[in-house]
């Protein structure tokens, strides 16, 4: 492992660890439908081992379990992984890099990162090690947001930018891999055949604003900037970028896409 991996982990663990309970409790459920859909297009079911890489607080793994599925998970969080681990006591949880998977090549029946491979070091190298663990017959779904034009979240995505120090230059934003052809040639560079792309609807509804800033404040890049600026100035931002979506009841409804690209390992 890298310096520039090792270091690239230990801060993803760090920042995403600290909201980790109100991930698990109001953001994470959001994410649902788009688990939902692609174990079903994977065919997640009894007897499948099934891999889920960033598997954040384990909601996607608690559903690959229901259906039967032998499950393990992997983080770089283990505030994440506690919660995890206490949903589902009997599953084979890991805190790892994404760029270094501690399991043999071909092992799994399907592989899924949600939102995850590109939170890597070199998020190329980590498609490659995905690809290296599962089996010659398997399927990889690599699951991160949709166009962001017209979409809600999007905008609300947006607002802590403002907060958080200039990126280096080239480096991807959050919606760096919602093209599909970009998609497509990614899953290629990481030594996989793509398949089918299909969209997701995600949408967040929140009951009140007291609970939207929590959802929206446990995310890893709200972390960094509550590190940057502090609390309130987040809770400002997003408090101004979730106005437009307010509800005649105080509740927010907000419209969130997700793109999946399903891919196979390369024959040679």
């Amino acid at each position: 492992m890298t310096d520039k991996t090792k270091q690239t982990h230990q801060i993803n663990g760090q920042l995403w660890g600290q909201g980790a309970t109100d991930w698990a409790s109001y953001q994470e459920p959001y994410m649902a439908p788009v688990f939902n859909t692609v174990l079903k297009r994977t065919n997640v079911r009894e007897g499948t081992l099934y891999l889920d890489l960033g598997c954040g607080s384990g909601l996607a793994a608690a559903k690959a379990s229901a259906k039967g599925a032998k499950v393990t998970g992997l983080d770089a969080s283990s505030a994440l992984l506690e919660i995890a681990t206490s949903r589902l006591p009997g599953v084979d949880f890991h805190i790892g890099d994404l760029e270094e998977l501690p399991f043999e090549n071909d092992q799994f029946d399907v592989v899924t990162g949600f939102n995850s491979f590109q939170y890597a070091g070199t998020p190329t190298n980590a498609l490659k090690e995905a690809a290296r663990v599962t089996a010659p017959s398997g399927i990889v779904a690599i699951t991160t947001w949709g166009p962001p034009d017209g979409m809600d979240a999007a905008q609300i995505v947006a607002a802590v930018k403002p907060l958080l120090p200039s990126p280096p230059p080239g480096a991807p934003g959050p919606f760096a891999l919602s093209d599909e052809g970009r998609l497509r040639q990614f899953a290629r560079d990481g030594g996989l055949e793509p398949q089918e792309v299909f969209d997701v609807d995600g949408s967040w509804f929140y009951p009140d604003e007291v609970t939207a800033l929590k959802g929206l404040s446990s995310s890893g890049v709200a972390a960094k900037a509550i590190g940057v600026v502090g609390q309130e100035a987040v809770d400002n931002a997003h408090a101004a970028a979730i106005a437009p979506y307010r509800q005649a009841d105080g509740s927010f409804h907000i419209g969130a896409t997700f793109r999946v690209l399903l891919a196979q390992p390369k024959t040679t």
